[in-house]
């Protein structure tokens, strides 16, 4: 059984910081793509930034030069996210892709950035 516990959410005013954490049940090298994705109300869920096995990193146009995903060397990733807008308000997801068809999901953290 594969957990995804995501912290780090909260009340930010526009233009400030804030650091997401998941952490993983398993190593999170068993994974091929670790990444972050958000929705917001009445919208669909949106892939923020995508990080590989190998490290390779992805990330919306909308939070290019703003945000960084980052991962440590066993269990957890992070997205360092700055110069936050009221529009990245949204609830933020952490997801886990062992094989195509097989990934997992956190129960989500909310991020209100007010203006």
């Amino acid at each position: 059984q594969v957990q995804l516990v995501e912290s780090g959410g909260g009340l930010v005013q526009a233009g400030g910081s804030l650091r997401l954490s998941c952490a993983a049940s398993r190593t999170i090298f068993s994974f091929n793509a670790m990444g972050w994705y958000r929705q917001a109300p009445g919208k669909q869920r949106e892939v923020v930034a995508t990080i590989t096995r190998g490290g390779v990193t992805n990330y919306a146009d909308s939070v290019k030069g703003r945000f960084t995903i980052s991962r440590d060397i066993v269990r957890s990733i992070y997205l360092q996210m700055s110069s936050l807008k009221p529009e990245d308000t949204a609830v933020y997801y952490c997801n886990g892709v062992l094989s195509k068809g097989d990934d997992y999901w956190g129960q989500g953290t909310q991020v209100t950035v007010s203006s």
